[in-house]
């Protein structure tokens, strides 16, 4: 078999052109390559498996991991048959590093999300919202609100998620009241995420490159809310003014779960601070946040049976039997535990991508895309395209390849690039990592073509929150993007 596929390989080798290897050392062009086409073949091909995961049960990891062991499989080939082995190691140690830091941030981000979710602050959010009894018009609202002003913390797909429980639960199987519910909790929590660099992978991108500080990502807020709010007001329309029936559920939050949100808070303001003050990697910040928690996690351990023979006591004066089976069931908290839990098929999804576009830009391809995007159209027209085809291609590579392709431009224009890739996948519901997610949880309620009827109101959404953007910031237009 691997005699086989070196044959495979030389012989692809062999398709390239001889001007191609001109340059005894350096980097070689290879697009116009059979290596080069090939390598594009395998992309697509991965990528048409990722976007196939709802009916192929075929998890997203694993196309583009074989697809980036292929690519650089064949790049280090093909070096080495011109002669110059081992310029291809430091390009794909850099493209290693570059991901290794963002893994470990949103790893640490993701250990925090679960630790508040074992801890039970997301139910008692969801009970509390199904006692209150709202209409569907105000659940439709809330659960908006919720999404847009919760993903810029807990990103947009952890909020997704918990939004569509709420509305699963409340909208009793009404298919129509829940599709809707589910498109406008998609639009919020991608809107919500692009004006954060914790709300989505690609605006934490942006943020560690150093494009963009902290601060400046809130200028995209306005646009943001105007992308989620005018889809949501036609959709409005749409949901009927009636009352679901209340249910009462009470659900007591585990001990530590406040204390938890605040180191989280302490562990972001930790990242900033290595990032616009020390110029150091936020996620230097980030992994002594994880200390805090596993510091925290210690002292829950050491003082829980303190605690459960006092709540023991308690239950036995009250007379409570349900208490005291609940009580005899606790397992003690675990840093470990939560770090297991982690969306690592995402994790995995993201070095498929940052390995495949990272191969693909040293064959030679990011450049002649950003010379047709960047220099024969205006960067405007280029980043609303991308945010467009971000619907298609999942804005994680395109992000990823515009920030591997550095091409020139204002300072608005790196804006209106985060913010066209972070809301461009609401168009479809394939487009975002919510939407995904949200057509697994709210299956036969949620699906593809459901999202699709409101495509054309999303793009309005779209449309209005890019002219609003170059409206009230136009001033960071100025320089020629």
């Amino acid at each position: 078999m691997t005699r086989k596929l070196c044959l495979l390989l030389g012989g692809l080798a062999a398709l390239v052109s001889a001007p191609a290897f001109a340059a005894a050392t350096g980097q070689l062009d290879l697009t116009s390559t059979g290596v080069g086409v090939f390598a594009v073949g395998i992309f697509v091909v991965a990528y048409l498996l990722v976007m196939g995961e709802e009916y192929l049960h075929l998890r997203k990891s694993k196309p583009v991991l074989v697809a980036a062991g292929v690519i650089w499989t064949m790049i280090g080939w093909t070096y080495m048959n011109n002669g110059i082995p081992g310029v291809t190691e430091a390009a794909f140690r850099q493209n290693l590093l570059e991901y290794a830091e963002l893994l470990l941030f949103l790893l640490v981000a993701m250990t925090y999300i679960n630790a508040m979710e074992e801890r039970r602050l997301f139910d008692a959010l969801r009970a509390w919202m199904i006692r209150k009894g709202f209409s569907y018009k105000s659940l439709f609202w809330l659960t908006g609100f919720l999404a847009f002003f919760i993903s810029p913390i807990a990103d947009n797909l952890t909020t997704a998620l918990l939004m569509c429980a709420v509305v699963t639960k409340v909208g009793e199987g009404d298919r129509r009241f829940i599709n809707l519910c589910c498109v406008n909790i998609v639009i919020a929590a991608n809107a919500g995420g692009a004006f954060s660099p914790f709300g989505d992978i690609t605006t934490l991108m942006v943020w560690q490159a150093g494009i963009v500080k902290f601060n400046e990502f809130f200028i995209l807020f306005i646009p943001s809310l105007v992308n989620y709010l005018v889809p949501a007001l036609v959709m409005n329309f749409f949901i009927e003014n009636r009352k679901p029936a209340a249910q009462y559920e009470e659900i007591e939050l585990k001990r530590g779960a406040i204390r938890i949100v605040m180191l989280f808070l302490l562990t972001i303001a930790s990242a900033v601070a290595c990032h616009s003050l020390l110029h150091l990697p936020p996620v230097l910040g980030m992994m002594t946040g994880l200390g805090y928690l596993q510091f925290f996690g210690y002292f829950l351990r050491r003082t829980l049976p303190g605690s459960l023979a006092r709540k023991r006591a308690m239950a036995r004066k009250r007379g409570d039997d349900e208490a005291l089976k609940r009580l005899g069931s606790v397992v003690p908290f675990d840093v470990f535990n939560r770090v297991a839990r982690a969306e690592w098929d995402t994790l995995l999804f993201f070095y498929g991508v940052v390995m495949c576009v990272g191969g693909l830009g040293y064959m030679g391809y990011l450049a002649l895309v950003s010379d047709l995007l960047y220099t024969s159209w205006d960067a405007v027209y280029a980043n609303i395209t991308l945010g467009v085809l971000s619907a298609i291609v999942d804005n994680i590579p395109v992000m990823f390849a515009v920030l591997t392709m550095q091409p020139e431009m204002s300072h608005g224009n790196w804006l209106l690039i985060t913010l066209s890739a972070g809301v461009g996948g609401s168009l479809l519901s394939i487009g975002s990592a919510a939407g995904v997610a949200l057509m697994g949880q709210a299956r036969g309620m949620y699906t593809f073509a459901g999202h699709l009827k409101w495509t054309p109101v999303i793009a309005l959404g779209y449309v209005a929150s890019i002219m609003v953007h170059l409206w009230l910031n136009a001033d960071s237009f100025s320089i020629y993007g």
